[in-house]
This record gives C-alpha cells, sequence and structure tokens, in this order.
C-alpha cells in the first residue's frame, strides 16, 4: 500500500509539472555535466587556490546549478508571484554555507605521531561539519521560518519497507558501477585511513567508526538538501523546489564517477518528491545512507 503511495507521488509530480520546465532544466543540468567532466574546472582553476578562491568559485557553481533552474521554473510557470527578500537571502545563505562545507578543512593535533593525527582528523571531518550544519540550519529556522517543521526531522515514517525495497532495487546498480575504473579510483573512502592502499592494515575499530563518520556526512546532506531546501523552499516555491533542488544536489556530485553524478539527478528528484509529500527526511536518509555503505562495501570488495 505504501509502494503505490508513493507511486502516486511521482505519479502526481508528473503530471503537475510542467513538462517544458522539466525538459528544459533536464537540458541545463546535462550541460553542466558536459562543462565540468570534459573542462574540470577545479584542475584547470582552483586546484592551488586559497580557501577564499574556492568557497567564492563553489559558490558561484551553486548559484548557477540552483538559482538558473528557479528562473527557468518563474520564466514558463504561472502564476509567477513575486519572491519576498527573505527567499533571496536565504538563497545565498544556501549557496554559501554549501560552498563553506565543500571546500572547509581542518587539522588538529592530537598526538606526536602524524599519522595517528591524520586518521583522528579524518573521523572528526564528517560529525564536525554535521554539527555546524546543523546549528547553522536551526539558526536560520529560529529567524526566518519559525513555523516550519524543524526541516523534517520531526515527522516520522510509518512503515520503513519501501525504503527498504528502494535499496533491494539499487543493488544491481551500485554492482554494474563498481565495475567502472572511476568508481575504483574513488571508492572506498576507507581507503583514506591507509598509507599503502592495504585494507588489512587497518584495524576492525578504526574502520568501523570511520563509515560511521563518513555516514553522518549523509545526515548533513539530507537535511541541508531535502530538509532545508526541499522543506524550506517550498514555501515560495512550492512543488517547483524539488527540480532546482535536484540539480544543485547534481552540482555537488562534480568530480565523482560520471555515472554516479548523472544518477544523483534523478535520485534527488525522486528523493524531492517523496520529502515533498511526506514533510520527512528521515524515509531518503535510510536511502541515501544504505547506498553509500554498499558503495564502500563494493569497494573494499574490489580490493
Amino acid at each position: 500500500m505504501i509502494v503505490k503511495i508513493i507511486l502516486v507521488y511521482i505519479r502526481n509530480y508528473l503530471q503537475h509539472s510542467d513538462k517544458k520546465v522539466v525538459f528544459i532544466s533536464s537540458i541545463f543540468c546535462a550541460l553542466l555535466i558536459f562543462l565540468n567532466y570534459h573542462f574540470q574546472p577545479d584542475q584547470a582553476l582552483i586546484k592551488n587556490s586559497s580557501f577564499g578562491i574556492k568557497l567564492l568559485f563553489r559558490a558561484g557553481v551553486f548559484m548557477v546549478a540552483f538559482g538558473i533552474p528557479v528562473l527557468i521554473q518563474r520564466k514558463f510557470s504561472a502564476p509567477r508571484i513575486p519572491l519576498p527578500p527573505s527567499f533571496y537571502l536565504l538563497f545565498f545563505i544556501a549557496v554559501f554555507l554549501f560552498a563553506f562545507k565543500y571546500h572547509f578543512r581542518f587539522h588538529l593535533s592530537f598526538a606526536a605521531n602524524a599519522d595517528i593525527n591524520e586518521i583522528w582528523n579524518k573521523m572528526l571531518y564528517w560529525p564536525f561539519l554535521l554539527l555546524i550544519m546543523s546549528i547553522t540550519l536551526y539558526a536560520v529556522r529560529g529567524w526566518f521560518l519559525k513555523e516550519e517543521t524543524a526541516w523534517g526531522t520531526r515527522n516520522t515514517i510509518a512503515n520503513w519497507k519501501p525504503y527498504w525495497l528502494m535499496l533491494v532495487f539499487m543493488i544491481p546498480l551500485v554492482t554494474l558501477a563498481a565495475t567502472q575504473p572511476d568508481f575504483r579510483e574513488v571508492y572506498p573512502k576507507l581507503g583514506q585511513l591507509s598509507t599503502t592502499g592495504n585494507l588489512k592494515e587497518i584495524p576492525g575499530w578504526q574502520a568501523i567508526l570511520f563509515e560511521l563518520s563518513y555516514g553522518s556526512d549523509f545526515i548533513t546532506i539530507e537535511l541541508f538538501f531535502r530538509g532545508f531546501l526541499v522543506i524550506g523552499f517550498a514555501r515560495w516555491l512550492g512543488k517547483d523546489a524539488i527540480l532546482p533542488v535536484a540539480i544543485f544536489y547534481c552540482s555537488i556530485h562534480f568530480g565523482k564517477p560520471l555515472g554516479e553524478c548523472i544518477s544523483s539527478y534523478f535520485g534527488g528528484i525522486l528523493l524531492g518528491i517523496v520529502v515533498y509529500n511526506t514533510r520527512s527526511i528521515w524515509g531518503g536518509l535510510l536511502v541515501h545512507l544504505g547506498i553509500a555503505w554498499m558503495m564502500e562495501g563494493a569497494g573494499i570488495l574490489l580490493r
């Protein structure tokens, strides 16, 4: 029954969306993907730049990826109600906040051994960013959108079965992706704990802590994209927030394996539709986290 409800969500979205807007936005997303993978601006422009330059460059990419689809929606959709100043303020907060998250790095010293310091820095990195993102987003909610339902964290999921079925459906797709050379260059992330590339030298407790830390990054992503952006910006854009957020979400995958980047666009639309209707991020988090750990598992098996 719940699976049918989700299918109804998807059908209703497709039926009530402007086909011209969906087509133009999808072509725009494809163009962004082509430009990124063809010209590789990260390597050509900002690889050795300062944090400030990287922040401005990334915020510019996110402004284009998020802002142009909003303009496309408003160009072809009616009626076009004027957007308030708070929309534009939150728009700039969103792109600069995630640009900060994208490029921020830190290095803390816990011991005289440099390798030990490196390991703990990597395992603390993602939980620290989750803390910063959570504090910022809840502060923003308190200042601007007090009536919003905590970015989708308070509403619960009545039935988890369809989300588990989505994960089962993803198993052959992850398996196929794992056969590609660019996948093996990126996964498993656990390999970051090894200086030689030999996963057997990583103690079990470190591997578990690392994967839990890595998993916390997906809480950050779901809270930001599906909670803050889809639920928050639906206040002004309604269901039309889903497509621009999906393209923004796709843009954070630039530099990852091409198949993963392309699929993130469609995954972003699907998760956006579900969250828009359920007003809860937890089902999407289960799917996203499950896929991430499946990709880790596939990468570990390949090693």
